[in-house]
């Protein structure tokens, strides 16, 4: 099991270097590409890992979509990429960890400071920007990572970019689940989520270690109904039934079962009004892992 550890960090670290020239390359020619070379790095990476990633539902055909995930590790970063060519949203502090940090700028990943509210308009104008410009975001608005069997509520203010028409129309947003649900071809149940699982203060290269000795694993990312904020009355009410639809979907593959009927959203007339363009209020940044 070490000798495959070592030989796949050292695979991984080769190609990683390889490509990192390119992309900075197609970032700078604002060449089509820098959309799609990650998301075929991130296919090449799962499957180096032995993370067979298996989709369900549809993925929105809207571009941008903003896509809303639960989070429980840095492999996530992996997963998600390797199933939709998007850029996240990520805290500041990842811009700044060695080698992962360029990795993310790489993605062309936005950053976001929790602390500081005078940059808040900064942050919210650039998501923007980028969703004109048809880029996808993935957000994870628990804003931390979770133990894998649980979500964190929602922050409703990560929701803001969604009251805003992009490209004159109102934005897509897309719940999806991701769960880590067999590994060495045997279910993960409590027991081994915490080698997939990245909280608390574990440094990143001892989980990273013990994931790459344990074997196969399989990734289900299952994609709910997209809305938009006309089918809610707030976007208080937009997180809560996405946070709902993740935790339904993260309860059935945990648990291995067929995805169940999902409700859609009652519909309401509410014309929205007076809105004042939202922020991020301090202390509400999205957590994201290496890479992200």
């Amino acid at each position: 099991m070490t000798i495959r550890a070592v030989l796949t960090l050292a695979v991984f670290l080769a190609w990683t270097v390889l490509l990192i020239p390119v992309q900075f390359l197609l970032i700078k020619t604002g060449s089509p590409l820098m959309r799609s070379l990650p998301h075929a790095y991130h296919r090449s990476v799962a499957w180096l890992l032995r993370v067979k990633v298996r989709r369900v539902g549809e993925l929105s055909a809207t571009a941008p979509t903003l896509f809303v995930s639960n989070h429980i590790s840095w492999l996530d970063i992996v997963v998600l990429s390797a199933v939709l060519p998007a850029s996240f949203i990520a805290k500041h502090e990842v811009g700044t960890w060695p080698f992962f940090g360029t990795l993310a700028r790489l993605q062309r990943t936005v950053f976001i400071e929790r602390e500081n509210r005078r940059r808040t308009a900064e942050h919210r104008d650039e998501m923007r920007e980028r969703l004109e410009q048809g880029d996808n975001l993935i957000l994870f608005p628990e804003g931390t990572s979770s133990d894998g069997l649980r979500i964190h509520s929602f922050k409703s203010a990560f929701f803001a970019a969604a009251e805003h028409p992009v490209r004159g129309r109102r934005l897509t947003v897309q719940p999806l689940s991701l769960g880590y649900a067999r590994l060495n071809h045997m279910p993960v149940g409590r027991r081994w989520m915490r080698i997939f699982a990245w909280v608390g203060d574990e440094d990143l290269l001892p989980h990273l270690w013990r994931f790459l000795k344990a074997g196969p694993c399989e990734a289900v990312v299952e994609f709910h109904q997209p809305v938009t904020m006309e089918d809610f009355a707030s976007r208080k009410g937009m997180a809560a039934w996405c946070h709902q639809r993740v935790l339904e979907g993260l309860s059935d593959i945990n648990a291995g079962r067929a995805p169940g009927q999902r409700s859609l959203p009652k519909p309401h007339h509410h014309h929205m009004h007076g809105h004042v363009a939202g922020a991020l209020p301090a202390g509400e940044a999205p957590a994201a892992a290496p890479g992200a």
